[in-house]
């Protein structure tokens, strides 16, 4: 198509019906996936048999199932530092097919219309949104997707099958993960377009949304255990085996001091323009001229939260900014290049997130490990 997997990774979601001869492998389904972070189209791909290997030559590849394409036909216009996440949902009440549920996101947003749902065939996808979040800045909405299982959505109100959310690196959209669940209409149907979505239960949010206000209000007293003003928290899935249930966020984890400024240290402090004279330092040679938060070290990382603390959250048992993770999985180990490449403008290590969770497999994608393209890891649920 019009794209290519290089610096991809922004978005990922399982597809059962994907591939049918997969089966013959014990890897049925597909991914979709989406391309370069510039472009942010969708393809579908097939699931080769995963191999165990620090090797990159030892490893299978995905063909092509569907080649790349814009599943929202352009409703969000151009972007700046574009974000698209998806999640695949079987047909809702009222529908025939199931959708390729989308939320686009930006780097400066307030309150902006950001989901919708398009048809699997990438070709005529016939998207449907976008529609705005009720009440929540774009800050905690609009980076990544993850479906809710039919067994906890029961137990938060309006039984929502979808969950939301973004981690805004800084201070405007809380000190940690946000997750908000949201519902549909109940005979299927599409809201039309710029229409707010009302069943929006937060499950966390490290902070408080003000009405109108873009930037979430949040201090120390509210923020995640090990909070870094440069973590990056990229996908999610709700995680169920038997009895057994985990919220997991995959992302790249700021370690040590943070600060305001360039990667090479240098700080710049917000206000220094407006000195007289001005006050701000030289901006670096590249290539550490991108100006940002920043900290002293990174590591691939999975979170782990209690779904019960999520549904106590929704259910007004616990404040938003109460659950905290339980556990922490360092990925470093199984990752082919678990490092940033300012030169290669490889500023996060872990992409987004995919669950088959009839057959209890769990895919990440590590950015720019093959060159500049992505590789799926794959972890067995047991």
């Amino acid at each position: 198509g019009e794209s290519s997997w290089e610096y991809s990774g922004r978005g990922l979601t399982y597809y059962p019906q994907g591939d049918p001869t997969g089966d013959e492998d014990g890897f049925p389904g597909s991914l979709f996936g989406v391309g370069h972070d510039q472009q942010q189209y969708v393809s579908e791909i097939s699931i080769p048999i995963p191999v165990i290997s620090k090797n990159l030559d030892d490893l299978n590849t995905a063909q092509t199932l569907q080649p790349f394409a814009d599943i929202t036909l352009g409703m969000f216009g151009e972007s700046d530092l574009p974000r698209l996440g998806i999640q695949y949902l079987p047909p809702l009440p009222g529908q025939s097919t199931g959708k390729l549920h989308f939320v686009h996101g930006q780097h400066f947003q307030a309150f902006e219309p950001s989901h919708g749902w398009s048809e699997l065939t990438l070709d005529n996808p016939q998207p449907a949104g976008a529609w705005l979040f009720d009440g929540y800045s774009n800050y905690v909405t609009s980076d990544y997707l993850l479906e809710i299982p039919e067994s906890w959505a029961a137990s938060i109100p309006g039984a929502p099958r979808l969950a939301s959310g973004r981690f805004r690196e800084g201070v405007w959209g809380g000190f940690g993960p946000t997750l908000l669940a949201y519902s549909l209409p109940l005979d299927g149907s599409p809201p039309p377009p710029g229409a707010t979505l009302p069943d929006v239960t937060p499950l966390l949010l490290y902070g408080i949304q003000q009405p109108g206000e873009t930037d979430i209000v949040s201090d120390e007293s509210m923020q995640m255990q090990g909070y870094n003003a440069d973590d990056s928290w990229w996908g999610g899935a709700w995680l169920t085996n038997g009895d057994r249930a985990a919220v997991i966020f995959a992302g790249t984890k700021a370690l040590g001091k943070s600060w305001y400024g360039f990667a090479n240290g240098v700080t710049w402090d917000y206000a220094c323009a407006e000195q007289n004279p001005p006050t701000c330092p030289e901006v670096p040679e590249w290539p550490y001229d991108s100006r940002g938060y920043w900290a002293e070290g990174y590591q691939p990382q999975v979170l782990f939260y209690n779904p019960a603390d999520l549904v106590a959250v929704a259910n007004g048992q616990m404040q938003s900014w109460q659950p905290q993770p339980y556990a922490v999985l360092d990925l470093t180990e199984r990752f082919f290049n678990p490092q940033l490449d300012l030169a290669n403008y490889k500023y996060e290590i872990t992409g987004a997130v995919a669950l088959d969770r009839e057959r209890g497999l769990l895919y990440i994608m590590e950015r720019l490990a093959d060159g500049y393209k992505s590789v799926v890891h794959v972890w067995r649920i047991r």
